[in-house]
C-alpha cells in the first residue's frame, strides 16, 4: 500500500495526552494515517482512515523521503491485505529529528526502528 504527504506531523510525548507519541499524515485524496502509543502499552496503535488496530512487532524505516511501515502477516488486515504501507513525504529536514524521536518512543520494547536519514 502507497500513499503520498506533504509532510509527517510528529510529537514525541503529548503531555496533555498523558504521554502519548504520535505521527500523522493525510494523503492528498484525504488519507488518513494516524500511529501513536502511550508509554505504558505494550502495543501500538495504527488508524488507517476508519480502520483501527493495536498491533506489536511493528519495523519502521525513516528516510529523508520515504517512511516504511511493515507488519506481520498476520496483521496486514491493518493495511487492507498489504504487509507493509509506504508513505513518500516532503517533510522538512528540520522537522525530521521530531519524527524520528517520535518513531523510537512509539517502537520503545514493542517494534524495530531503522534511520535511512544519515
Amino acid at each position: 500500500m502507497k500513499m503520498t504527504t506533504d509532510h509527517l506531523l510528529a510529537n514525541p510525548c503529548d503531555e496533555e495526552e498523558d504521554n502519548m507519541a504520535m505521527l500523522c499524515c493525510i494523503s492528498a485524496p484525504n488519507d488518513m494515517f494516524v500511529m501513536s502509543r502511550y508509554p505504558d502499552e505494550d502495543e501500538l496503535d495504527i488508524t488507517l482512515n476508519d480502520e483501527f488496530s493495536s498491533l506489536d512487532g511493528v519495523k519502521v524505516t525513516l528516510s529523508p523521503t520515504r517512511l516504511l511501515i511493515e507488519v506481520a502477516a498476520d496483521d496486514t488486515d491493518v493495511f487492507n491485505g498489504d504487509d507493509h504501507l509506504e508513505i513518500t513525504h516532503g517533510t522538512d529536514v528540520s522537522c525530521l529529528a521530531d519524527v524520528e524521536q517520535t518513531l523510537i518512543n512509539i517502537l520503545k520494547g514493542t517494534g524495530t526502528y531503522v534511520s535511512e536519514l544519515s
